[in-house]
């Protein structure tokens, strides 16, 4: 389950003279915070549920955000209900990118090896876990990132389950890579996460009896299923009934002879399936096209690779934990889906993004930081 609260960008326009980088020079704090504390007012509920789960045989993998664990410094009994979910044992929290950022994608991955240790790390001291499975942004898989992960000492990843990795075929096997593979089964992930409350979807009502069939009768190792976990309490108030569904369906699983188990667990247990298309194809959830399908959107990562770079090379000059943060926060995968023009605001999206990029690099060479 991925859990992820962005850092809004302002609607932003320089003023004559420019301004000193603040986090509230760029971000939207109050929006951000608004956000923040309608999720946490969720989430004590949501992770009983999942608790009362885990009692009945699940098993979860929680990919939280570098990004919503600054925020839960407003509220830290948050984490605590993540803690008692870890205290199961039954309960692995995943890597990824810090700053939820498509880094994986600069051409010198040494920003996102750091970001990924960054977030090992935060994950350790905050819960008592190493992570063993990595989940990029948006299940982001493209190039060659297997050979760092494996020296971060993570023991598989869990990617988007696309048409062109895949062709006509569902994604029912541990993938051998670099790193051990699992891929989204998209369908019943959709089911799940976004069509469980829509009363005109041929599905509904989902229960998990109904569901435990469909699973049955797929052929394969392992079906992945990787879900929103905004989505839980949201699809429970909708239309109900996604509570008691997760807290029967490792019982309804059961009776078919199928477990809940960690993309860990699965590694260990099955024999690994050759997909060459792994090394040769990209994918992401909901496809590469809504990350980086325009000019703008390929502009904005080339101008982030650009400024990395320079830190990089000029590492003393930027010694300032306060910039770093920001710009890590101006890496976020949802600025690239926000200057997506399937959007109305696309465009404007795209001017305003890229303006706020302009400001802070120059901010930072003109020493006005």
């Amino acid at each position: 389950m991925d859990l992820h609260l962005p850092y809004h960008l302002k609607w932003y326009w320089s003023a004559e003279g420019y301004r000193r980088p603040e986090i509230t020079t760029y971000f939207d704090q109050e929006r951000v915070f608004t956000d923040f504390q309608s999720m946490a007012a969720n989430i004590d509920r949501t992770n009983r549920v999942l608790e009362r789960s885990i009692d009945n045989g699940a098993a979860y993998t929680l990919n939280l955000s570098g990004t919503f664990l600054d925020q839960c410094s407003w509220d830290p009994g948050v984490l605590d209900s993540f803690r008692y979910l870890a205290d199961t044992g039954n309960v692995e929290f995943a890597a990824s990118t810090y700053y939820h950022s498509l880094s994986a994608l600069y051409p010198d991955l040494t920003d996102f090896k750091e970001q990924v240790w960054m977030h090992m790390e935060k994950i350790s001291e905050l819960f008592g876990l190493v992570p063993s499975t990595f989940v990029n942004p948006e299940l982001l898989i493209s190039g060659n990132i297997g050979g760092v992960l494996k020296k971060l000492g993570l023991k598989c990843m869990i990617a988007e389950g696309a048409k062109n990795l895949l062709s006509a075929d569902v994604p029912t096997n541990v993938y051998s890579d670099d790193i051990p593979t699992l891929l989204r089964h998209i369908d019943l992930s959709e089911d799940v996460s976004r069509r469980f409350s829509d009363r005109s979807w041929d599905g509904t009502p989902l229960i998990a009896d109904k569901f435990a069939s469909w699973v049955e009768h797929i052929e394969g190792d392992v079906v992945t299923l990787y879900l929103d976990y905004g989505n839980i309490p949201w699809n429970e108030s909708k239309a109900g009934g996604m509570f008691q569904f997760l807290t029967d369906l490792p019982l309804s699983l059961e009776e078919k002879g199928i477990s809940m188990i960690k993309p860990e667990d699965a590694v260990k247990r099955f024999d690994k399936v050759k997909l060459n298309t792994l090394k040769t194809e990209s994918a992401a959830r909901y496809g590469v096209d809504s990350l980086l399908g325009n000019h703008a959107q390929h502009f904005y990562l080339k101008e982030l690779e650009i400024i990395a770079q320079e830190i990089k090379e000029h590492a003393k000059a930027f010694d300032n934990a306060h910039l770093k943060r920001i710009f890590g926060y101006l890496q976020q995968s949802d600025i690239f889906l926000d200057m997506n023009t399937v959007r109305i605001t696309g465009y404007e999206r795209a001017v305003n993004n890229l303006s706020i990029l302009s400001d802070f690099r120059r901010a930072i060479w003109e020493g006005s930081a």
